[in-house]
């Protein structure tokens, strides 16, 4: 029987494929490469890209190069759902689209989806809280972390920098810690014997993966056990040359294809590939939560917001904030088509205003009676129900509806600045589930949910004022403002802010309070630890690391740092007044500092501290 080999290369020019005119150099070097390798280039002829090979020598010539070359093909062919084929001819699609500029929510009318809005601290969200708390032994968590922070100012992967200064705790203990105090509430509040472990995937990239392996490994997984914690990483997809999908190849290497980032609409296919969810199935899991990597203030709104995914028995639940109208940020839109056609979606800033103009709002997208737009913003924070997300998936394997968006020499659309390639995004699932399914959203109050770090400090004073920063400057106040308003809520006298410019931007300084998830992970704990008479003025900074931890006519004007281990249960009372710790206003251009530190534009100077400290088992009263 002839081989493929022999096969591909004795067709004639008028054959079945059509290739052997284009590809004669190609052909000259079928006998150095494998069965499956010479499928792949047949796979390529046949899809228009026989450029790649226009420059190959004879053989003998670069045979390593060129086997390399099919071995990256081989990795980007299985790492897309539908292969290299498919994302060819996708990208053939959505060029075209995008060069006739066809809009793509063309036929789609908007109208306000229905969905929960919730207000913090009254008895629905208590109640929400904890049926959340106890539905968290059956979900699995989902870290989208696939970049690093250069674009903060910071070489390293953002996971690795301080949420906040006061403890220096990173962004990935944060999570961890707050998902395993989730694993030990969850297993309290459902009254009986729980080993139940909370797992965790963390979807990396080729630029995050050990990084990423390496800051777990040297912390002892901060408290998880290595088991818990699967590490995905996400393939990078080709670029594109011009608007027929010819691939591009590595200016710097010519047996290279250059590839980009394809988005993080990517875990979805990941997942599946990876047969986890599957996995979870059978363990009796019902939900998995979805969440990116720099936001500070995410697992303070985890709880309820599970626990309206559950009451609700919603398929689909985004997380989401009030948003004013026009405001840069993604809103929550039920679109109707007018096939019948409907769905629940994230619209882009940009994009919504004009559909609303465009279907009958002649104001566009405008602030209701409550001072905010009707349509939520969307913060990329999702909770699915398991098995409908399993039998979705079981169709597209994981694909995501993508975009392209090339950057055009000129008017005429033909080339390209540069090479661009397919986008997707994760909270576009939703775009392929039937009318059936119950896709909803919940709206938290932004000071409890939402604090993103994306800018850097140049970027971010530039922000036009009263629009949120966004910056690691930002995103740690933010944690303290949060804190304090739980804790004034809970009965505790918070002193008021002060404002300061830091970076050039002028942000609110609340009193520096934090806490370790343990401590309090929704406020019904808040509000058991905390007693009468208790306040904190301005200037002070209070730290709480224990499980057992307990403040009761207390009084802070300075620093207080608290430490107990789980079997000690301590009360602290009284009145601490010492010099404390003080902000230090610094040049984020000073390069003798570390990154960390520049792009916040202080330093937290320790001039004097009360500290409480239990290492021993039992229960205790100190007395400031």
């Amino acid at each position: 029987m002839e081989s493929t080999a022999e096969k591909l290369s004795t067709m004639s020019i008028a054959g079945d494929d059509g290739w052997a005119s284009s590809a004669p150099t190609l052909r000259r070097n079928l006998q150095i490469l494998s069965p499956d390798q010479i499928e792949l280039a047949r796979m390529l002829l046949l899809e228009g890209q026989t450029h790649l090979f226009a420059h190959w020598p004879e053989a003998g010539v670069d045979d390593q190069n060129k086997k390399s070359f099919f071995e990256q093909v081989s990795r980007l062919n299985a790492s897309y759902p539908g292969g290299l084929v498919s994302y060819i001819k996708n990208a053939r699609n959505l060029l075209a689209d995008s060069k006739a500029g066809k809009n793509p929510y063309d036929g789609f009318t908007p109208s306000v989806p229905s969905g929960e809005i919730l207000t913090f601290g009254d008895d629905k969200f208590i109640k929400l809280e904890e049926e959340g708390a106890k539905e968290a032994r059956n979900a699995a968590f989902v870290l989208v972390a696939g970049g690093l922070g250069e674009r903060l100012g910071y070489k390293g992967i953002k996971l690795a920098l301080p949420s906040e200064t006061t403890t220096g705790t990173c962004f990935l203990q944060h999570y961890i810690e707050s998902i395993l105090a989730l694993q030990v509430a969850s297993c309290k509040l459902s009254q009986g014997q729980c080993e139940t472990m909370i797992p965790l995937v963390i979807m990396t990239s080729d630029d995050t993966h050990v990084p990423t392996l390496k800051l777990l490994e040297s912390n002892s997984y901060f408290g998880m056990k290595a088991t818990q914690v699967k590490l995905l990483k996400q393939e990078k997809v080709a670029c594109l040359d011009d608007n027929d999908a010819r691939l591009a190849l590595d200016s710097n290497d010519k047996y290279r294809i250059q590839t980009k980032p394809h988005g993080h609409g990517d875990v979805h296919a990941l997942l599946y590939s990876s047969g986890l969810l599957t996995q979870w199935q059978k363990e009796g899991r019902k939900w998995v939560l979805f969440f990116q990597d720099t936001n500070g203030l995410l697992f303070k709104a985890i709880p309820a917001s599970l626990g309206v995914s559950s009451t609700k028995g919603y398929h689909v639940n985004s997380l989401a904030v009030p948003r004013k109208a026009k405001e840069a940020i993604g809103g929550i839109t039920k679109l109707t088509h007018t096939d019948g056609r409907t769905m629940v979606i994230n619209v882009e800033y940009n994009q919504l205003d004009p559909l609303l103009r465009a279907t009958g709002h002649a104001d566009g997208d405008v602030n209701c009676e409550t001072g905010f737009s009707p349509y939520p913003g969307n913060i990329n924070q999702l909770i699915l129900q398991l098995e409908p997300y399993i039998e979705e998936l079981k169709k597209t394997r994981g694909a995501i509806a993508e975009f392209v968006n090339p950057k055009y020499k000129d008017s005429t659309k033909t080339s390209f600045k540069s090479s661009t390639r397919l986008e997707c995004m994760m909270q576009d699932y939703p775009k392929t589930l039937p009318p059936s399914a119950r896709v909803g959203f919940t709206v938290m109050d932004t000071w409890l949910a939402y604090a993103p770090v994306k800018n850097n400090p140049e970027d971010a004073a530039k922000v036009p004022k009263g629009n949120p920063y966004h910056s690691a400057t930002s995103g740690e106040m933010a944690i303290y403002r949060a804190n304090s308003l739980i804790l004034r809520k809970a009965g505790v006298q918070i002193a008021d802010p002060v404002l300061d410019v830091f970076n050039g931007q002028e942000v609110v300084v609340w009193p520096r309070i934090t806490w370790k998830p343990k401590w309090a992970l929704t406020f019904s704990d808040v509000k058991k630890k905390v007693g009468n008479g208790c306040s904190i003025s301005q200037r002070s900074t209070m730290a709480v690391n224990g499980q057992n931890v307990f403040l009761d006519g207390l009084s802070v004007d300075g620093t207080l740092v608290v430490s107990a281990i789980d079997e000690a249960e301590v009360k602290v009372t009284g009145s601490v007044q010492n010099k404390g710790w003080i902000l230090k206003h610094i040049d984020y251009k000073d390069c003798s500092l570390p990154e960390e530190t520049l792009t916040r534009g202080f330093t937290i100077d320790k001039v004097e501290q009360l500290e409480v400290n239990h290492t021993e088992p039992g229960k205790f009263e100190f007395r400031c």
